[in-house]
């Protein structure tokens, strides 16, 4: 931590959970009491403190508790305005995503991301928390026939990066490879094995869940990531959705879906072993994904909104 941060932290746990008051936090840190004010105040602005009305949680509304109960799941529950474009639905969600991802990060973790449409709208509400030590990690490459896709993803990790002073580590490989062979070929180079090992010792994952169907399309499918030819494929093969990129059927199987050999992002299997993953939706028109990533195990964590929580439960 550096020295101002360390500052509000010892201020804001002396307030807020001893109890003390202003006088006396100011005489033990040897300042003035404005200043303790000003400490306190920027606490709350950073998202360092966190203040929340506790009656009517919506962790415990029933939607949310059939849904933990089912997958055995944390569920944060949104209750959007009503009328919202989908848009509007998606950027609320991604704020309440945005707190929950700067009370569990820490100094000295690795951080994983998965970029997407959720992942962009999430870093316009994230504060400013320094940690020391911690990196940002790509979890999945984003290079198509078209597109190198860093200009969209590195804005994505930067932003993030920015956000908790953490360094960022970038996945510069495809988000597909063509042909299984070269992917084996590539995970063999040493500038590969680098971030991959570091995807192994991730302690907190955040990512959105893709679909072939959405009120807003997921990048990947929209993005030119999977031509025509192999979209039908996917529908054909029950395909309805990805997490990382890495492509799922409702019932949660993937490793027998062909496109998988060549998919670059972190299996389901591999993100299980995240102590914390936090899966992030706001669209009830990904119902099927959202169900498919659930029985895959993929979150400890589940951000999303209401009407998407009914319809994934209508799913069941």
């Amino acid at each position: 931590m550096n020295e101002r941060y360390e500052q509000m932290y010892r201020a804001a746990t002396r307030y807020y959970v001893q109890g003390e008051t202003m006088e006396a936090i100011a005489h033990g840190l040897d300042v003035s009491r404005s200043t303790v004010s000003r400490l306190l105040a920027d606490a709350r602005e950073t998202g360092l403190v966190r203040i929340t009305i506790a009656e009517g949680s919506s962790s415990q509304a029933p939607v949310a508790r059939s849904l933990s109960n089912a997958f055995g799941v944390r569920v944060h529950l949104v209750a959007p305005r009503g009328g919202l474009a989908p848009i509007a639905r998606i950027d609320q969600v991604a704020q309440r995503a945005a707190g929950l991802l700067t009370e569990v990060v820490g100094d000295a973790m690795n951080i994983g991301v998965a970029w997407g449409v959720t992942m962009a709208s999430l870093t316009q509400h994230l504060r400013h928390r320094p940690l020391t030590g911690s990196a940002i990690i790509q979890m999945n490459g984003g290079a198509n026939q078209r597109s190198s896709g860093v200009p969209y993803i590195r804005e994505i990790m930067q932003s993030i990066g920015d956000a908790f002073d953490s360094a960022v580590v970038l996945f510069p490989v495809p988000a597909f490879f063509d042909y299984p062979d070269t992917k084996a070929a590539m995970w063999r180079e040493r500038s590969v094995r680098h971030v991959l090992d570091q995807l192994a010792r991730l302690d907190v994952a955040i990512f959105g869940v893709g679909s072939l169907t959405g009120s807003i399309p997921s990048h990947v499918y929209a993005a030119g990531y999977l031509d025509e030819d192999e979209r039908l494929q996917l529908a054909a093969d029950g395909v309805v959705g990805d997490i990382c990129t890495v492509l799922l059927r409702e019932d949660g199987s993937y490793a027998d879906i062909a496109a998988n050999e060549r998919a670059t992002g972190l299996t389901p299997g591999e993100l299980a072993r995240v102590p914390r993953r936090i899966c992030v939706v706001a669209d009830p028109l990904r119902a099927p994904a959202v169900v498919g990533a659930l029985r895959a195990g993929v979150a400890t964590d589940l951000v999303l909104d209401e009407a998407t929580a009914r319809a994934t439960l209508r799913r069941l």
